[in-house]
């Protein structure tokens, strides 16, 4: 049985590039952001499916996809998106093969250690989102400096959701604010949606306008189950390693193109 959409989102199955953004990419120019895109979030999927068609092991589609990360990021950057949010690594993606999960776990570090003067020039704060404090110590070390060094700038904000599930996600929050109705700090009475949103890690951020989902897949898969209940969601059947600048341009087209796309509720500004 096919999975029924989100009453709130606007749902986008695009097959091809449309043709303002191929006469953009011929002519070389950058087009402007859709009103009211501040936050765009992808789930990259398909490396696995990539790298099968391909007769390759399926670490080789991990490493293809993290060439993918770098030019969407960098895509994003120039576009001038303020929040950018990646699926990188789920909760239950631990339960993996050990040799797949280390293999992920090395391409994390190789990222964090060979983008950072690149996320520094470039004026973009990182952070990471989801239970990081499982990952690996020399995952972590590398990556917690990079969050701090970059931790004051204004450019775009760079999500990686790592160890991350969004029910998950939702439950750490409510502790959170279980904790400050036992100390008292919180009348339960009083809470709203802006506390619990608060409490979230992807605190700060606008609510995400754009999901974008790769490889044919209709699944939000516990993904930003709170920040995203107003957007978009734009499914292509590209698979991740294939996924790059054009097919940005492609999905933010087609939100530009939604005659209903609007930014709705109100967001924090990052």
């Amino acid at each position: 049985m096919p999975l029924l959409p989100h009453p709130a989102w606007h749902w986008l199955f695009v097959g091809r590039l449309s043709p303002l953004v191929i006469r953009q990419i011929l002519m070389g120019a950058e087009p402007h952001l859709p009103p009211g895109v501040r936050h765009v979030a992808v789930i990259m999927d398909g490396n696995g499916r990539w790298a099968q068609q391909q007769g390759l092991p399926r670490l080789e589609g991990h490493r293809r996809g993290a060439r993918s990360v770098r030019e969407v990021v960098r895509a994003a950057r120039q576009l001038g998106l303020s929040a950018l949010t990646l699926y990188a690594f789920s909760e239950q993606n631990w339960e993996r093969p050990l040799e797949e999960v280390q293999g992920l776990m090395q391409l994390l570090h190789d990222y964090v250690i060979d983008e950072r003067r690149e996320i520094l020039d470039n004026g973009i704060r990182l952070q990471a989102i989801g239970n990081i404090s499982r990952l690996p110590e020399y995952v972590l070390r590398p990556l917690a400096s990079l969050m701090a060094e970059s931790a004051a700038n204004q450019g775009m904000v760079l999500s990686l959701a790592l160890s991350y599930g969004g029910r998950e996600s939702l439950a750490d929050a409510m502790q959170k604010l279980a904790q400050e109705v036992a100390t008292g700090t919180l009348d339960p009475a009083a809470i709203g949606e802006d506390d619990l949103t608060a409490a979230l890690k992807t605190a700060g951020l606008p609510q995400v306008d754009l999901l974008i989902r790769t490889s044919g897949e209709q699944r939000t898969s516990n993904f930003l189950l709170w920040e995203s209940t107003h957007a978009q969601f734009y499914a292509t059947s590209v698979l991740w390693p294939d996924f790059g600048k054009a097919e940005l341009l492609a999905a933010l087209g087609a939100y530009h193109a939604e005659p209903s796309a609007q930014p709705l509720g109100r967001d924090a500004d990052v």
